[in-house]
């Protein structure tokens, strides 16, 4: 069943055509990803959607009694309540029939007044609103609420924060408890990984992955998308197109999809140009008759369906490499600790990065790793330990916050200040890779988005040739076509790389080896995410196993569900004998019905030798139905 439907929609700011005629449909338990560049118009989607903002054309079609849960990206909650409060507010129906509960109670408990049809009255309609108290949730709502925020990274301690206190990612993450506990069957989702860690991103994987409802995600993250959605709509130059199946699926789809139509478009100009060619060659003869074959062919040529010729987005490139190789040990750390007003936030760290390196660290938000980086680059000093910096090593550093630049600068001048042995053409050449080209240059860096922030520092990287890059969240600001440049440059860099990541998909394609930091303390793995992952599933199940073959209790239930399982395998295997057994009792029983039939024809009996053949089988089948039949009783007895 479908559960929305869009037809043309269309919507313009100013003389900017946005989305021109966006045209799909959105099955009913299915989870849709929208993809497009930076700008390309689906948070605007998304808002036309929830009825924040007017398409100037087109329609939209619900499903009656469709109710709609939107997460902006950007969501700025205000409340003079704190966490908990907040959420209950979800809850109020449900709270308002606790309240009329406490209040029957109350009158039950001093009925003595009542008469004894009034009581049961009351007693009817206690029973009436505890069923439905029920069956909204109320025995569940507060363990309800624990479990998402606890999900989604919020420490039992932080439940009852003021909101007013709690930092834009945070609120962000309260907007998105809110919108889950409200169980819409449409829930449109805009960037909703943006301020989660690892633990929370996979948290929200599964919950969403078994969502009863419908799914539109607007996200960045490949891995999400991989995971969770079973079609894809990409919003390209205003216009749309819907791809089957998961972001990977969509990327070999496209890929095709503009394969074809390039080839198309070629074969079609090679025809325009034969047929022009032709026309004017008729032109030529200056004949009445060539002169009309020319205009019917030139009709015709009108009259062709033109093949659009591929429009690629803006091409964004990344090119590292190296002044000089480092030598063989990059950096050592020993027994490293930093602690904040007497709370420590790590100690005893200890690791060794070699040149050729690629190591992610990962771990929850606040356990120090950005300020593991900044202790790496002197610009915080350790509480404990040491590091070592190896021979010929040049670190480069990218900053998440993206404090390295100057906001008085233009974009120019920020590079030309780090870069001033370079040439205007020089630096005017490194901006256009980035998609810095015309008057862009001139800009206030103040002025610029988070990924063209994010663009300019990476230029300052590619163009400083260090060997060893130390990289803080450097996909978070890019849109998909710059994280997949920049993963390809980092993957054929032939220098060292220490980055902390939440990009599953660029921890796959660049890690060769995953620090955990958590607890204060880092566990080192070798290989990417999905080995990571692998490697932790099986450590757990291992604890698992060892705890189970060291209780007596576990050994012998060990036993009892092997004895179930093997009495579950017979059943199994009984039932479809039986069903075995079934057929070909029907079988014998309707070719014994043939044989009858033609026993009961007295010309069969002019032939002996038929009639000899015939009464042999018969007597063969009835045999062989006695033998089913008793297989059959002795099996449906068990």
């Amino acid at each position: 069943m479908i559960i929305l439907t869009c037809d043309k929609i269309s919507k313009s700011f100013g003389i900017d055509i946005i989305l021109n005629q966006i045209t799909f449909s959105v099955n009913d338990g299915t989870c849709m990803g929208i993809i497009g560049g930076n700008g390309a118009g689906k948070s605007t989607l998304f808002k036309i959607l929830a009825g924040l903002l007017p398409q100037d054309d087109g329609d939209i079609y619900m499903a009656a009694h469709t109710t709609l849960g939107y997460l902006p990206q950007n969501d700025t909650l205000q409340s003079d309540k704190n966490i908990w409060d907040e959420l209950l507010q979800v809850f109020s129906p449900v709270l308002s029939l606790e309240d009329e509960m406490r209040q029957m109670e109350h009158a039950m408990a001093h009925c003595v007044s009542m008469d004894t049809n009034e009581y049961s009255e009351l007693l009817k309609k206690y029973s009436k609103i505890q069923e439905t108290f029920e069956e909204q949730g109320g025995y569940s709502y507060e363990s309800y609420i624990r479990g998402v925020l606890i999900g989604l990274g919020f420490s039992q301690e932080e439940f009852y924060m003021p909101i007013a206190h709690l930092s834009g990612g945070q609120k962000t993450r309260v907007s998105l408890a809110k919108v889950l506990l409200r169980k819409p069957n449409l829930l449109l989702l805009d960037e909703p990984t943006n301020h989660l860690d690892l633990s929370a991103m996979q948290w929200l994987e599964g919950y969403l992955s078994t969502y009863p409802g419908t799914i539109m995600i607007i996200s960045h993250d490949r891995y999400f998308l991989d995971t969770l959605c079973d079609n894809i709509l990409e919003i390209e130059n205003t216009n749309s197109t819907v791809y089957s199946g998961n972001y990977t699926d969509y990327q070999k789809q496209k890929a095709q999809s503009l394969a074809q139509q390039e080839k198309e478009y070629t074969l079609q100009q090679k025809e325009i140009r034969r047929q022009e060619a032709i026309i004017e060659r008729y032109r030529s003869f200056n004949r009445e008759k060539s002169i009309k074959a020319a205009k019917r062919r030139q009709k015709t040529l009108d009259r062709m369906e033109k093949v659009d010729k591929v429009q690629y987005s803006k091409d964004i490139s990344f090119s590292f490499d190296v002044n000089r190789q480092s030598g063989r040990d990059v950096l050592s750390v020993d027994s490293l600790g930093k602690t904040f007003d007497k709370e420590p936030l790590f100690k005893d760290v200890a690791f060794d990065i070699r040149i050729g390196d690629r190591v992610a660290i990962i771990g929850p938000n606040g356990c120090g790793k950005s300020t593991l980086l900044k202790i790496i680059l002197g610009k915080l000093s350790p509480t404990s330990g040491t590091i070592k910096i190896g021979t010929g090593v040049e670190t480069g550093y990218y900053d998440q916050e993206l404090t390295s630049l100057n906001g008085e600068n233009t974009v120019i001048e920020e590079l030309w200040s780090s870069f001033p042995k370079m040439t205007e053409t020089e630096i005017r050449n490194a901006l256009a890779a980035r998609l810095f080209k015309g008057d862009d240059v001139y800009k206030k860096v103040s002025s610029l988005s988070g990924g063209e922030k994010g663009h300019l520092i990476l230029t300052k990287l590619v163009l400083s040739n260090k060997n060893f890059l130390l990289l803080d969240e450097p996909t978070n600001h890019l849109d998909m076509t710059s994280r997949e440049k920049l993963e390809q440059a980092l993957a054929d860099y032939p220098g060292t790389i220490l980055a902390i990541s939440h990009d599953r998909y660029f921890l796959n394609r660049i890690a060769n080896r995953i620090f955990k930091m958590e607890s204060g303390n880092i566990t080192q793995y070798m290989g990417n995410y999905d080995d990571y992952l692998e490697k932790v599933r099986l450590l757990e199940s291992l604890a698992v196993q060892e705890i189970e073959d060291n209780n007596p209790r576990t050994t012998q239930l060990k036993k009892n569900r092997r004895q179930e399982r093997l009495e579950r395998e017979k059943i199994r295997a009984n039932k479809e004998r039986l069903a075995i057994l079934e057929q070909q009792i029907h079988e014998a029983e309707e070719e014994i019905g043939v044989l009858e039939e033609r026993m009961s024809d007295p010309d069969l009996y002019d032939n002996v030798d038929e009639m000899l053949k015939v009464q042999q089988k018969y007597t063969s089948l009835k045999e062989r139905l006695d033998k089913l039949y008793f297989e059959w009783d002795s099996l449906y007895s068990l």
